[in-house]
């Protein structure tokens, strides 16, 4: 926030969160079937009585196109991104929009920062204290990060590590507007993270990878080691996997500068203790605010993804991680190792003590570190 006529800088670093405190709106574009009106309706006022009681939700509007009556606009207010998120990719809104996309042609969902708002006569709102409301202005790349994750059954890591090693990512050429243009694949224990960067639409993105042979291919490869069945072939199933193995990014930073495409991406797997996940990616986003002006900082970029009470941390590092652990961490603010170890489950890391020292962090990062098995960049990205 700033004093209220003091207009805010725009950060000069590459740079996204949801932990800026500002307020959330979801859009959903809809482009109905014919005859599929009244059906819709329906599905739309159960689904706002549903919606009402999820903790963090405002309010919601349906609006009607006035020049095409097929293409309705759906949209939601929340006081911030992670409750949303939380409930967006939960069990219970799968169950809640199943009626609604039985009506419709084509669905496009958008998420915003409510970052300006004014009421009649151009009046700004405030905030307690005479504040305007005013999150951070970001500078962005035009990439949409993103990932998911699954697990493989115990026993076949080393199986599922061979066949996805040699994953060849899609063709990266989606449409004119969208492009594929990084995959990376992490392994950690059972739990397979594959992150993806894309500039355009992230959803025609994802529906253009798993239509591919090259995906199709490694899918069957990959069956009966999937602790979860999918079929990427259903155009259903293909929906409920890709709700369900969505990790958003929820902060990133990177820097420019001399030197930055000598980094190496690594990537951390911290489970948190139940409920805890949001806090956790908060304080390992955390970092980032204080390293901001350092001119010598080995690293160049931090995504942090979360789902749950599953967070992963990739970063692009100049330096052997074991050297800067903290930083690569995210755990470089006085106090922060004995805040994460609160927040972290230590048994599913397999850690008998809490780390309180430089021994534990070089531990820690040990037990966090992902394996690295296929990264690759689409041609002229």
């Amino acid at each position: 926030m700033t004093v209220s006529g003091r207009e805010p800088q725009v950060s000069g670093r590459v740079s996204q969160s949801v932990f800026d405190g500002s307020r959330l709106r979801a859009v959903l574009l809809v482009d109905l079937q014919e005859g599929a009106q009244q059906r819709f309706l329906d599905a739309y006022e159960r689904m706002c009585a549903q919606v009402a009681s999820v903790p963090g939700h405002i309010s919601d509007q349906l609006c009607q196109s006035i020049e095409d009556p097929s293409q309705w606009l759906i949209t939601s207010e929340w006081e911030s991104a992670p409750p949303f998120l939380a409930w967006v990719n939960s069990e219970e809104h799968l169950e809640t929009v199943r009626p609604l996309r039985t009506c419709v042609r084509t669905m496009r969902p958008l998420r915003f920062g409510i970052l300006r708002e004014t009421r009649g006569g151009g009046r700004a709102t405030t905030a307690p204290g005479g504040y305007r409301s005013r999150p951070p202005v970001r500078l962005g790349d035009g990439t949409v990060h993103h990932a998911l994750t699954y697990t493989v059954r115990p026993g076949s890591e080393s199986k599922v590590a061979e066949i996805l090693s040699g994953f060849a990512p899609p063709e990266p050429g989606v449409d004119e507007a969208t492009r594929l243009l990084r995959t990376s694949v992490f392994v950690h224990g059972n739990r397979v993270v594959q992150i993806v960067e894309v500039r355009g639409d992230l959803s025609a993105a994802l529906g253009h990878a798993i239509g591919r042979p090259e995906v199709r291919a490694v899918e069957e490869a990959l069956a009966s080691h999937l602790e979860r069945e999918r079929d990427l072939g259903d155009p259903q199933s293909a929906r409920i996997f890709l709700t369900r193995a969505a990790m958003p990014a929820v902060h990133r930073t990177a820097s420019g500068g001399p030197g930055s495409s000598g980094a190496r991406r690594h990537a951390l797997y911290y489970p948190a203790r139940g409920g805890r996940g949001t806090d956790l990616a908060r304080l390992i986003a955390r970092d980032e605010e204080r390293a901001a002006n350092s001119p010598h900082d080995p690293v160049r970029a931090v995504t942090v993804f979360q789902r749950d009470d599953i967070v992963v941390r990739m970063v692009e590092v100049e330096a052997e991680p074991d050297s800067v652990p903290a930083r690569v961490l995210g755990l470089g603010e006085p106090g922060a190792l004995t805040e994460a170890a609160g927040l972290l489950d230590l048994e599913a890391l397999g850690l008998e003590e809490t780390p309180a020292d430089e021994r534990g962090l070089l531990r820690l990062l040990a037990h966090t570190g992902m394996r690295l098995l296929t990264d690759r960049r689409a041609p002229y990205s």
